[in-house]
């Protein structure tokens, strides 16, 4: 039952009803990084985690790991479903688009209007899988493309071939295309690396592409139509992030890409480290335990992690 779930969901992979990206309007305050708030929403017996996903712009593997012992493909009826829909803004500044690989997500900072003020749009994404990884750094959209014809790269057709599915020297437009109805490329020298719809959107949200960023039909319909060419692409893995509501210190923490364990990064060493540089002009009482479960349990939901806000005048008053 499980297995044509599945694969119901891969070759159709349509919920009721879709959600367009999540905005949010910064901040006017320096320092204040973290946007929304987590949702509960009971899972009717139909329904599978990618379903409930899907409606709230939320990928794959965010619901899953948001709901750890839940049956991605069979939550059950009445069960409660966390949607992660709380985000801590990605360290570095913020300017067009930032792709973010250990979330599987886009943020886009679209230059504000005159007299508007400035916003975040955000969008779950596939990312490169184990021997595809997508690569890191700066680059812009050097090109626009509706109803794009897919050139498979030489490497991907032998990869097919290999499995005993060879593919064409050119994809035209039409529900084969992998790359959907829009792309965009990125000015990445030595590869042909996109921004891309799918024909299968239930991969939304997983390590699953070539090097690509893949996303939900519904929205690189609309995020098409928002970014012109030559706007800024910053691509980053930062597994963990820390951003500050009003006095609260919140920590968020992704687990590793699958084949990019990097004892440099992933450490709670580095958990420490954060915390300590968040904090070096704030007195505050730290949950250090919270923190270390966050790292060994990571579910990617942003987490206060401090005991109670404490200032220095309260500090001085017990003196």
């Amino acid at each position: 039952m499980r297995v044509a779930v599945l694969v119901l969901a891969l070759l159709t992979g349509v919920p009721a009803s879709v959600a367009q990206a999540t905005t949010f309007t910064l901040s006017g305050t320096a320092g204040e990084t973290v946007l929304g708030e987590v949702q509960t929403v009971v899972a009717k017996h139909e329904d599978t985690l990618l379903d409930i996903g899907r409606t709230y712009s939320v990928g794959y593997e965010e619901i899953v790991a948001a709901n750890p012992g839940v049956d991605p493909w069979l939550p059950g009826a009445g069960r409660s479903v966390l949607i992660p829909s709380r985000y801590i803004l990605p360290e570095g500044p913020r300017d067009g688009i930032v792709v973010s690989l250990a979330e599987h997500r886009l943020y886009y900072f679209p230059k504000p209007k005159a007299g508007e003020a400035a916003v975040v749009v955000t969008y779950p994404i596939s990312v490169g899988k184990m021997d595809w990884k997508t690569p890191l750094g700066a680059t812009r959209i050097t090109d626009k493309r509706v109803r794009p014809t897919w050139y498979p790269p030489e490497s991907v057709r032998k990869e097919h071939e290999a499995d005993g599915r060879p593919l064409p020297k050119a994809v035209p437009p039409g529900p084969d295309n992998p790359l959907g109805e829009y792309a965009m490329r990125l000015g990445i020298p030595g590869g042909a690396y996109l921004i891309h719809g799918t024909n299968r959107p239930a991969g939304v949200g997983m390590q699953v592409t070539h090097g690509c960023i893949r996303m939900y039909p519904e929205d690189i319909e609309q995020f098409f139509k928002m970014v012109p060419v030559n706007t800024s692409v910053r691509i980053i893995n930062q597994p963990y992030k820390m951003g500050w509501r009003g006095n609260d210190l919140y920590i968020e923490v992704h687990a590793p890409l699958e084949g990019q364990i990097d004892p440099q990064l992933y450490s709670l060493t580095n958990i420490t480290k954060l915390l300590v540089s968040a904090t070096q002009d704030r007195t505050v009482a730290l949950d250090w335990a919270k923190a270390e479960q966050a790292f060994l349990h990571p579910t990617g939901i942003p987490e206060p992690v401090m005991l109670t806000p404490v200032t220095s005048q309260l500090i001085e008053s017990r003196r």
